[in-house]
């Protein structure tokens, strides 16, 4: 008995065809598969399948050996894999988040830290916002992740890699987009598009910028999302404050000035769990302000 046959007859099994197995699952002919199971049906010393007017059909005995088929061939898969594992040994892995749309900034330069890192170990880059990339340090999917400073975590420490000025983001055809900077006092009465729960830590930033100014914005729109606050403000011809590196995202129809005065800024960090011990977070935050360098002088 050889594992053919048994690969052979659970796939007749599963498909309930001779026809249909040979064609679609095993790429060879009726009369070869037939014979077969001819074969290992001898080996077993009783009749496995019954021909029927519907297919063919499982005896008693066949239906007590698809199990036992069923088994041996996931052990000698988990036996091949076990023995690949073995010979070459899984690279350790480190598992790199962003704040969607901060990657085009900083994972250059993060993988330009990593660089003598990446043969020997595998990277992955996942974008989300900020509080999934908090929960996935939280449980140990994500080594180091650029986001905002969650206060809800309180497992992870927090490093400030710059501090984002919030720009006004409004129509390109709007009649304050020709100046070098938007007086908030200027456009307060039109429609603001305000951002949802989904980003807590600007959400507070701009409720507390509004706050402080003293004019009275209400919200038009909350938006889940950077793409859908810049669709909201091209088609309500409303107005957005965005932390500066909406800049990379913005179409033609839309354009961001500088807050007139001092703008509201928030903090981007890298953020981990106090509990990680992985080698290769100790070397990235040995070099996180040299990396903070390298972004800034690109940016300038």
């Amino acid at each position: 008995m050889e594992l053919r046959h048994l690969r052979y007859f659970v796939a007749v099994a599963e498909e309930g065809s001779l026809t249909v197995a040979a064609e679609r699952r095993l790429h060879t002919s009726q009369p070869s598969l037939s014979r077969q199971i001819r074969d290992l049906e001898y080996e077993v010393g009783a009749p496995l399948l019954t021909r029927s007017v519907h297919g063919v059909e499982l005896t008693l005995a066949g239906k007590a050996f698809l199990d036992h088929a069923r088994l041996a061939l996931s052990q000698v898969e988990a036996a091949r894999e076990a023995a690949r594992r073995a010979a070459r040994p899984e690279k350790p892995a480190f598992g790199l988040g962003f704040l969607t749309g901060q990657e085009m900034d900083w994972l250059p330069e993060a993988m330009h830290v990593l660089r003598d890192q990446l043969p020997t170990v595998d990277v992955t880059v996942t974008s989300e916002y900020s509080p999934a990339l908090a929960e996935a340090l939280m449980r140990g999917r994500l080594d180091l992740a650029f986001m905002r400073r969650e206060l809800d975590a309180t497992d992870l420490v927090f490093r400030t890699v710059t501090k984002e000025p919030l720009l006004v983001v409004l129509p390109s055809d709007h009649r304050l987009a020709a100046g070098e900077n938007v007086e908030l006092q200027a456009i307060a009465g039109e429609p603001f598009i305000n951002v949802s729960d989904t980003a807590p830590a600007l959400h507070v930033v701009i409720d507390d910028y509004i706050r402080k100014s003293g004019l009275s914005i209400t919200n038009a729109h909350q938006a889940d999302n950077l793409a859908m606050a810049i669709s909201l403000v091209a088609s309500t011809r409303g107005f957005a404050l965005m932390p500066r590196y909406a800049l990379n995202f913005l179409p033609w129809s839309v354009v961001g000035r500088p807050v007139k005065g001092t703008p509201p800024t928030i903090d981007l960090v890298v953020g981990y769990h106090k509990a990680n011990t992985s080698p290769t977070l100790g070397l990235f935050l040995s070099k996180l302000d040299t990396l903070i360098g390298r972004v800034a002088n690109r940016s300038r």
